[in-house]
C-alpha cells in the first residue's frame, strides 16, 4: 500500500491571548530609540507567561492605546526567529484588543480571498472599508496578501465565509 499524507496549509501567524501584566520601554542601539519599542509581559491560560516586542511598526486594530491589566490577542510570524530564553519573546506584528462580539483573523489570503489554513473566505461585496495599516484607503487588490480581517459573524461551511467589517493590509508582511 502506498500512503501519501498531504500536509494540511497553516496559517503564517500565530497568536496569544492573554491580560497583559507589565509594559516597559526599551532602548535599541542608541538613547534615541529608547521608549520606541515597549517589552509587553502576557499572561495567558494556564499562567503561561510570554514577552512581546511592540515597535512603530506593530498594527494596533483601531490605534487603542494598549495598558497594564487590558486583555489582547498578540499575533507574531510563525517563521521569525526568536531567542531562545525564558520568558519566550516574539516581535508582535498585530495586536488586537479584545471585544465583546468582533472576531479577527490574520493571515494570507490568496487570490480567491481564501485564507492560508483554509479557515475563511471573504465576501467582497458590498461597502467593505478596506485600509492600509495607516488607516489609509487600500486602492489595490487584496488578494494574494496579508490581511486582518475584522467581522462579526460567519456561515457554517467549510472554509466558514464572512463579509467582513473592515480590513487591513499589512503591506510590509504581504
Amino acid at each position: 500500500m502506498d500512503y501519501r499524507f498531504e500536509q494540511m496549509p497553516m496559517n503564517q501567524y500565530l497568536s496569544m491571548s492573554g491580560r497583559i501584566k507589565s509594559i516597559e520601554p526599551v532602548g535599541y542601539g542608541s538613547q534615541q530609540a529608547y521608549g520606541c519599542m515597549m517589552l509587553m509581559g502576557v499572561e495567558g491560560e494556564n499562567e503561561n507567561y510570554v514577552n512581546f516586542m511592540v515597535t512603530s511598526a506593530t498594527y494596533v486594530l483601531d490605534y487603542e492605546t494598549l495598558k497594564v491589566g487590558m486583555n489582547a490577542t498578540f499575533y507574531y510570524r510563525a517563521d521569525a526567529p526568536a531567542p531562545l530564553i525564558f520568558p519566550p519573546q516574539f516581535g508582535a506584528v498585530v495586536v488586537v484588543p479584545e471585544r465583546e462580539g468582533r472576531f479577527v483573523y490574520v493571515g494570507h489570503f490568496d487570490e480567491e480571498l481564501i485564507s492560508a489554513d483554509a479557515a475563511l473566505q471573504l465576501n467582497m461585496e458590498g461597502a467593505v472599508d478596506v485600509v492600509t495599516t495607516n488607516n489609509q484607503k487600500f486602492l489595490g487588490n487584496p488578494a494574494n496578501k496579508d490581511l486582518v480581517v475584522t467581522y462579526t459573524n460567519t456561515t457554517r461551511s467549510i472554509p466558514a465565509k464572512t463579509t467582513p467589517e473592515k480590513v487591513v493590509v499589512l503591506c510590509q508582511n504581504s
